[in-house]
């Protein structure tokens, strides 16, 4: 429309500071005053991004502060030991998980295998965030450096990740369990289950460490994060500009990472189902018995992960004792939950614990035993 106008606007960074030109050459029925005030613009908006550049200070100077957290006093200690507990619960329970798995070769399955990395993951998913928040209640040091920052940035999002695509296999394997039964033993071999895990963890670690690299190349000019840990949202709005390629890379992610594995288990039900209705009333028992702790499971975690969302939209109007519980849903109740939940509802882990318990009864009745002869064997030789 304006073919005869032009703007120049020229920069120059902190050693020369900053300078627009602005030449204009328009249609004569169009007033120049226009044109004049639309590169008078363009130069308080570069001077403006400048400036903030000149304020941005280097991600390794920085220290960011959590104001998610509230003053000191028997509240907050009183958050801190449910916290203590809940921690205690979790990483109690799922290496409950992992050594009944490991010691029982009758569990060296592809269904327990798939289990045993989801307990694994559950302990290093709430080991990142919990200890960290324990000791901000503790010692009321609400600082971490960035680098921590991005560090547990990184932790939480391989946590959640590898979850879903943790969920995404063990839907798989019951796919072929029940749908493909006689074909099961030559499908889910050793080796498969192998390719299955290693993608399952080099996928999400290498597409998450692209993201955590994205973000700590900006320059941050804020330093205020009103959470109590980290996530990378709360970094990039600290950030001085606009992440464009970061926000994409992002919705890639999103897609990759939790939108697929979810299109994925979804899916496998829907063909489980589908196989089901037409099979005989007992097998649609052994097929429930079969698919309801992984379906729990995976709509406990999905929940936990839509409550997060929600989360972080409401956090700055809530309480910060009611922040804190809220916040270690995500972290700490699906790793909690998971190895009650398999442990109540799968039959052959049921078995297990009994048999480890049983002969735990007898080597303790045994051990009771023999000191009661030993004993007696003492009072007749005195």
């Amino acid at each position: 429309m304006y073919s005869g106008s032009r703007c120049w606007v020229l920069a120059r960074g902190r050693a020369g500071g900053s300078y627009a030109t602005c030449h204009s050459k328009a249609h004569q029925s169009v007033d120049s005053t226009w044109y004049i005030r639309m590169c008078q613009h363009f130069t308080v908006t570069l001077s403006s991004d400048l400036d903030m550049y000149q304020h941005a200070e280097p991600v390794s100077n920085f220290t960011l502060l959590f104001t998610g957290y509230g003053p000191q006093g028997p509240t907050q200690y009183g958050v801190l030991f449910i916290t203590l507990l809940l921690y205690i619960a979790t990483i109690v329970s799922n290496v409950a998980i992992l050594l009944v798995i490991y010691f029982d070769s009758s569990l060296h399955k592809p269904m327990y295998i798939f289990l045993f990395n989801l307990a694994l993951n559950g302990v290093l998913g709430s080991t990142a965030v919990c200890p960290k928040i324990m000791a901000n209640l503790l010692k009321d040091s609400n600082y971490i450096s960035v680098e921590g920052c991005l560090t547990q940035v990184l932790s939480i999002n391989i946590y959640a990740s590898c979850a879903y695509a943790i969920f995404a296999g063990m839907a798989y394997d019951r796919y072929v369990c029940i749908c493909k039964p006689l074909q099961y033993h030559s499908i889910m071999t050793p080796s498969r289950v192998k390719v299955l895990l290693a993608l399952i963890y080099i996928l999400p670690v290498s597409l998450l460490s692209v993201q955590v690299y994205l973000t700590s190349r900006l320059p941050l000019c804020r330093h205020t994060i009103n959470k109590l840990f980290c996530d990378n949202l709360a970094i990039v709005n600290l950030s001085c500009v606009k992440d464009v390629i970061g926000n994409l890379y992002g919705l890639c992610l999103v897609f990759v990472l939790v939108v697929l594995p979810l299109f994925l288990v979804i899916l496998s039900y829907v063909k489980i189902l589908h196989v089901s209705l037409k099979a005989s009333e007992n097998a649609q028992q052994k097929a429930l018995q079969t698919c309801a702790p992984h379906l729990i499971t995976f709509l406990n975690f999905s929940v936990a992960i839509l409550f997060s969302v929600i989360y972080n939209r409401v956090s700055y109007y809530l309480p910060p004792e009611v922040n804190i519980l809220i916040s270690l849903d995500f972290i700490l109740l699906p790793p909690l939950l998971h190895p009650l939940i398999y442990g109540f509802k799968t039959q052959d882990i049921r078995k297990s614990l009994y048999k480890i318990f049983r002969r735990r009864a007898s080597i303790n009745s045994e051990f009771d035993s023999s000191n009661q002869n030993v004993s007696r064997c003492k009072t007749v030789f005195f």
